[in-house]
């Protein structure tokens, strides 16, 4: 992650929490405490936060204009977990897609590495998720939709409030999403916001397709966004173990092993 990012993702875990720690600013950049001494040291130059005793708060000026945040791990910590795994669980849900195809493929980090194996494609994609359309628009002929809304940087999102936006329009084969936890109790979520969304994008896909590494089976958040008998399929990697396969498999969950 440059450092860039990553005071760019401190200033908004400071603005959803108030004040975090270097252990925790390690674990969330994936980067040494040196490293986020350093960060701080700089962002408190640069009057952007106030240095305490193993960790940073907030400044004074800057409590006054904090924005709305989502409830979630951040966008850029996320995509430098599990690379291998993700990267071919993206590569074997691109398969599922026929040129000219219509799909949806909702924001995260397991689903933005689809970008890679969508290059060569030829599909209509409907997405939240801005990296993904940047990424697209770049490297591919595809054809991509963005909806209306607010930008959440931290997962580098668009949502919408509103109804009144293009996805109500848009009808896609297959729904892509990732997920912080699938498990007998269905596809978890951690902020009523993006349940919201996701419910939205579902309803315009005839299937719905989790993408989890095994890391996530079994995990659980703090919202569910639906029940197993509403994923058609999980693609996930080879960590997964007989047990947690057979309880999706009973729920009519087609489970694919990507290698």
């Amino acid at each position: 992650m440059l450092e860039t990012q990553r005071h760019s993702l401190i200033l908004d875990l400071l603005d959803e929490q108030q004040a975090v720690s270097v252990r925790d600013l390690s674990g969330v950049l994936n980067a040494s405490e040196a490293t986020v001494r350093r960060d701080l040291a700089k962002l408190s130059e640069q009057g952007k936060l106030v240095k305490v005793h193993g960790g940073a708060q907030r400044s004074p000026q800057a409590v006054a204009l904090l924005r709305p945040h989502l409830k979630g791990s951040a966008f850029l910590a996320n995509v430098e977990k599990h690379v291998a795994q993700k990267r071919a669980i993206a590569r074997r849900a691109v398969a599922l897609c026929e040129d000219g195809d219509a799909i949806i493929i909702n924001g995260g980090s397991s689903t933005y590495m689809m970008t890679e194996f969508l290059a060569g494609r030829r599909l209509n994609i409907l997405t939240n998720s801005v990296p993904l359309a940047l990424e697209l628009l770049n490297t591919s002929d595809n054809r991509v939709s963005l909806p209306g809304g607010e930008l959440y940087r931290k997962q580098n999102i668009v949502l919408s409030a509103f109804d009144d936006d293009i996805i109500d329009r848009y009808h896609g084969t297959y729904m892509f999403m990732g997920t912080p936890g699938i498990g007998e109790y269905g596809v978890m979520e951690s902020d009523p916001l993006l349940v919201r969304a996701e419910l939205k994008l579902k309803k315009q896909a005839d299937r719905l397709v989790v993408l989890a590494d095994s890391s996530k089976i079994g995990a659980r958040s703090t919202l569910i966004t639906c029940p197993l008998s509403d994923v058609d399929m999980l693609v996930t990697d080879a960590g997964i173990d007989t047990r947690q396969r057979d309880l999706f498999e009973a729920a009519g969950v087609e489970v694919l092993i990507a290698e």
